[in-house]
């Protein structure tokens, strides 16, 4: 049997479930995942190994109409997503009705296949999920259409077994003890940022970038140094807190799970900085990382 490899990129519109779907598949949480929407900003690998294929899934920002810069970045990760992709996982809710044309017409042109993946059916009855099938099974040329809840992992076993089926034969793109393309670094910043997520509300949590600045393990403790950006002197206040008891409760819970995914004690100490209006400045958002 020949070895397979491929690119699976995920797309979709914001908090359709796609951060859930690639954690199950992957088997790890590699993103972070809250209720809001626009928590995904990066472009996510994650390998998938086995001695016959590796598959590399992409997770990807919600697919949207930018209203600054940053956003413009994060769609560049989706268009760059649609020229690499070997098969595209399009996930969609039962009750969704918008969707962008633009995107769907790329797919459809590019004659790569697709599997829609409706989510959270857990949500909804079967009469309704029917009736999405047929609608997405018209919408794409070709694709196969598989109801799922991510959440819990209902059906996530028939998404591989068609992934796996449609792969191309190549030999790895990775080598096969790797499981994602990002830093150690990157996924502090990530849990650090998830919590800026959940505990703030309004514009603060999209105003706020996380970089860690410096990371040193010792034999038993782990020392890390993040700081916290933010565009407007206020946001930093709010972030802090009366007494800095915003920044120590942010502090606290992102510490308790960065232990848990090094597996050491840490040390962590969190700082806030204005960056002025870095959602616009290009030489910040390449600095942060936004370089598609």
């Amino acid at each position: 049997m020949k070895h397979k490899a491929g690119f699976v990129n995920i797309l979709g519109n914001p908090n359709v479930g796609k951060s859930t779907l690639m954690n199950a598949l992957v088997g790890e949480k590699l993103s972070i995942i809250t209720p809001k929407a626009q928590t995904t900003r990066h472009r996510i690998m994650g390998m998938v190994n086995s001695d016959d294929f590796q598959i590399i899934y992409s997770d990807l920002p919600g697919i949207l109409d930018p209203n600054y810069k940053l956003q413009e970045k994060m769609l560049g990760f989706i268009h760059n997503a649609l020229a690499d992709a070997d098969i595209f996982l399009f996930v969609v809710e039962v009750g969704e009705k918008k969707m962008n044309e633009g995107i769907i017409k790329k797919i459809n042109e590019s004659g790569i296949a697709v599997i829609v993946v409706i989510n959270k059916i857990d949500l909804s009855d079967q009469e309704a999920v029917e009736e999405k099938i047929k609608h997405w099974s018209a919408i794409f040329e070709n694709c196969d259409v598989i109801p799922i809840s991510a959440l819990h992992k209902f059906n996530t076993a028939k998404v591989i077994q068609k992934i796996v089926e449609l792969l191309p034969e190549n030999p790895p793109y990775y080598p096969k003890d790797e499981l994602t393309d990002k830093t150690m670094r990157f996924f502090i910043s990530e849990i650090i940022r998830e919590k800026i997520l959940i505990h703030f509300k309004q514009e603060v949590p999209y105003s706020v970038e996380v970089v860690v600045e410096s990371y040193k393990e010792g034999d038993k403790l782990i020392k890390i140094g993040a700081i916290l950006y933010v565009s407007r002197e206020s946001q930093r206040m709010i972030v802090i807190g009366k007494g800095g008891a915003a920044i120590k409760r942010v502090g606290t819970e992102a510490r308790r799970d960065i232990e848990a995914f090094v597996e050491k004690q840490v040390y962590l100490d969190l700082s806030v900085k204005v960056s002025k209006d870095w959602r616009e400045n290009d030489n910040q958002l390449k600095r942060f990382g936004y370089d598609d």
